[in-house]
């Protein structure tokens, strides 16, 4: 068997929409044309992609790890044959939450004047590499380790750890916060895109619960209701101030490790320049 781009699009849009009958809708064709097509594509590859024992349909392990390289594909093949793009490509640089922290607009500034053949386009994508992986984007600033297959990765630099607190809790009266005082506490986890976990605390001194959440947005309402307290960087602070909630530095946290991710396999041509640059604003901080 051939395999063809309307392969990998009909499992993408099996695995976005949970059932075939929507799927094949989405694509205008038929159900049975559909799960052709996705036999045929498991059969290639020789591994189930979808589990069929619900109504709604869910990956499997080999589906999931299998999206985001089929994402990936459909998004490099799009990107190749846009004709906006033909003349000037943008440099697509993702970030989760804090992009370059107080570097930002230094890095946008200096690009624009020093590059201006190469629009560089700042996208906040919540998401562990803040796109990369799913082809979104042509790099990213991302905060904490990367361990995601076929990424190249330049440290960049460190930033302290900081506790956000309920503008009204007592612990905001403090100057600096350590981890044992945030220890009776519930700590609020950004679990698709933060890099704190429970695992930050020794484990006889960690939270009394936790409180998951999707995004920063939901990061900073949950903690300025007063339903628990976070674990950031200092960037955090910088870029998303909120009256409901107080930053103090955690003094005994070990610091993030900002990095400059990009694809090792085809590159956007730039990377390079911004690798430069961002080591420059980096030293001159």
């Amino acid at each position: 068997m051939v395999l063809e781009l309307r392969h990998l699009r009909a499992f993408l849009a099996i695995a976005e929409e949970g059932n075939v009958t929507r799927a094949a809708a989405r694509l205008h064709l038929t159900q049975p044309a559909v799960s052709r097509t996705l036999a045929a594509l498991e059969t290639h590859l020789g591994a189930r992609l979808v589990d069929r024992s619900t109504h709604h349909l869910s990956l499997t392990p080999e589906g999931r790890a299998f999206r985001d390289r089929a994402a990936s594909a459909i998004a490099a093949f799009d990107a190749a044959v846009d004709p906006a793009r033909l003349r000037h490509r943008p440099l697509r640089l993702g970030h989760a939450w804090s992009a370059f922290g107080p570097y930002t607009t230094p890095l946008l500034r200096r690009w624009q004047r020093e590059h201006p053949e190469t629009p560089l386009e700042l996208l906040r994508i919540d998401d562990r590499t803040a796109g990369l992986v799913r082809g979104d984007v042509d790099a990213a600033l991302l905060r904490g380790p990367v361990d995601a297959p076929g990424l190249a990765t330049e440290e960049l630099t460190t930033e302290p750890r900081v506790a956000a607190l309920p503008a009204d809790s007592p612990l905001a009266e403090r100057p600096g916060l350590t981890l044992g005082d945030l220890a009776t506490e519930t700590v609020v986890l950004n679990t698709v895109s933060g890099t704190t976990g429970l695992d930050l605390w020794p484990p006889e001194d960690r939270p009394a619960g936790s409180l998951t959440v999707g995004n920063t947005d939901d990061w900073l309402t949950a903690i300025a209701a007063g339903r628990g307290i976070g674990v950031s960087s200092v960037s955090t602070a910088d870029m998303h101030p909120h009256p409901g909630v107080t930053y103090r530095p955690l003094t005994d946290a070990p610091p993030i490790h900002v990095v400059l991710a990009w694809r090792d396999t085809s590159p956007h041509p730039a990377t390079p320049l911004l690798v430069a640059l961002a080591h420059e604003l980096a030293r001159e901080g």
